[in-house]
C-alpha cells in the first residue's frame, strides 16, 4: 500500500514532538505537514536538535490549504482550537485525530460545564473515543477521533473490565494519580518550571479536575454502572511518566487477587499494549518511552478493598502513542506499527 501522508498540526509542543519522533519511524506512514505557529518558517530539527538528520521539514502556519498536504492530520493543540479546525479538515474528506478534549464527550452539555462553548456540535455523535483496546471496532470505521487524556487512560484500562464484572461497588471507587511534568505542556508556567517542581510532590485540583467527568462518562457508558469517582492528580519532578493508584470495595469478600487477574487477562487477551503484572508492582520505568500499559492488583483482605495499581508513559500511551494505535487501526494496520520499540532501560 501506498504511505499514509500524515500532518501534525501543533507539532512543536510535547505530545506533537513525540508524534513526530514515533510517526518517523514508521514504516506505513511518511509525515509530509508540520505546523506550528510560533515556529513558522524554521526546520523542526533546529526546534529539536535530537531530530537531525531523521526530519527535515520547515514548520510552517496552519491555513485553508494545508488540508491539502496529508491524508490525516494528528491535531495537538490547546483545547477550543480543535473543535474550529476538525470540521473543515472533516469536509475535505481528511482523517482527524484530536489530542485535546474537544472531541472526547459524547454528552455535549458535560463538555460545556467543564471547558467552554462548543462550535462543533454536530461532530460529537460521531466522534469515537480513542481508548484503543476498548473501542477497536469503532475506531476501524471512524474519521474522526478524540484521545483519551494521560489520566483517564492510566484509569479506565484497569478499570473497565473491573467494573463491567461487577467485581467492585461503582460509589467506592477512589483515583490516586501520580503525573510528571511534561502532562503541564511545554508553555511556560511557574508551577512547571524547575524550581517549581524540583524537590516537591504535590496535589493539585484536588476533587475537581476536569477529567474526573470524561472517566465517570466512559466508565458509565461501557459498563452501565453510573460510577461516582474520587480523583486526586498530582505533580511530581520526573520528566515523562505516570502511576495511577485505584481503591474500591469489592463486592464479595470471597474475590480473591486470581479473580481479578484472570478477568483482566481475559479481558486483553491478545492485546500487545496492556501487560497484566502478575509477580511485580507496576514501575513507570518498566514503560518509558513505550505504548505499553503495565497493570498489577492487591487486595487488602482486612478492608476488603482492591487495589489497582497502573503505570503509563503520559506522552505515548497518553497521548502520542495512543494516536499513533489510532491511526494504525482507522488504516487497517496492525497496531502496534511503529510503536513496537523497548523503551528506556534508564
Amino acid at each position: 500500500m501506498d504511505k499514509i501522508k500524515v500532518g501534525i498540526v501543533g507539532a512543536t509542543g510535547f505530545a506533537g514532538a513525540e508524534l513526530v519522533r514515533l510517526l518517523a519511524g514508521h514504516k506505513n506512514a511518511e509525515i509530509t505537514v508540520l505546523t506550528s505557529r510560533q515556529y513558522a518558517g524554521i526546520n523542526f530539527n533546529k526546534i529539536y536538535p535530537v531530530m537531525k538528520g531523521i526530519i527535515n521539514i520547515r514548520c510552517e502556519e496552519y491555513n485553508q490549504r494545508t488540508a491539502e498536504k496529508a491524508d490525516i492530520f494528528f491535531l495537538a493543540l490547546p483545547h477550543k482550537i480543535p473543535m474550529e479546525i476538525a470540521p473543515e479538515l472533516i469536509a475535505q474528506g481528511k482523517k482527524v485525530i484530536d489530542l485535546s478534549a474537544d472531541f472526547r464527550f459524547a454528552d455535549v452539555n458535560n463538555y460545556e460545564k467543564h471547558y467552554q462553548k462548543h462550535k462543533a456540535k454536530h461532530l460529537l455523535k460521531e466522534a469515537v473515543y480513542g481508548l484503543s483496546e476498548v473501542y477497536t471496532n469503532r475506531i476501524k470505521k471512524a474519521r474522526l477521533i478524540g484521545v483519551p487524556g494521560c489520566y483517564p487512560t492510566s484509569a479506565l484500562l484497569p478499570l473497565i473490565p473491573i467494573l463491567k464484572s461487577k467485581l467492585i461497588k461503582p460509589e467506592s471507587i477512589i483515583i490516586d494519580s501520580k503525573s510528571s511534568v511534561s502532562g503541564a505542556g511545554r508553555s511556560l508556567s511557574l508551577t512547571s518550571m524547575y524550581c517549581g517542581v524540583a524537590e516537591s510532590f504535590k496535589a493539585y485540583k484536588v476533587a475537581s479536575h476536569r477529567h474526573s467527568p470524561e472517566i465517570e462518562e466512559v466508565l458509565q457508558k461501557n459498563t452501565g454502572c453510573p460510577a461516582s469517582i474520587t480523583f486526586v492528580p498530582h505533580l511530581i519532578p520526573m520528566s515523562r511518566g505516570m502511576e495511577t493508584t485505584i481503591y474500591a470495595k469489592l463486592t464479595d469478600d470471597r474475590i480473591e487477587e486470581k479473580h481479578i487477574l484472570s478477568n483482566l487477562s481475559v479481558y486483553y487477551k491478545d492485546r500487545y499494549f496492556i501487560r497484566i503484572c502478575k509477580d511485580r508492582i507496576p514501575d513507570t520505568l518498566a514503560v518509558r518511552g513505550t505504548n505499553f500499559c503495565d497493570i498489577g492488583v492487591k487486595i487488602d483482605k482486612r478492608n476488603n478493598r482492591l487495589i489497582l495499581l497502573s503505570v503509563i508513559d503520559n506522552l505515548v500511551k497518553g497521548a502520542a502513542g495512543q494516536a499513533v494505535q489510532n491511526m494504525n487501526i482507522m488504516f487497517g494496520l496492525d497496531e502496534r506499527t511503529g510503536l513496537d520499540k523497548a523503551g528506556y532501560a534508564v
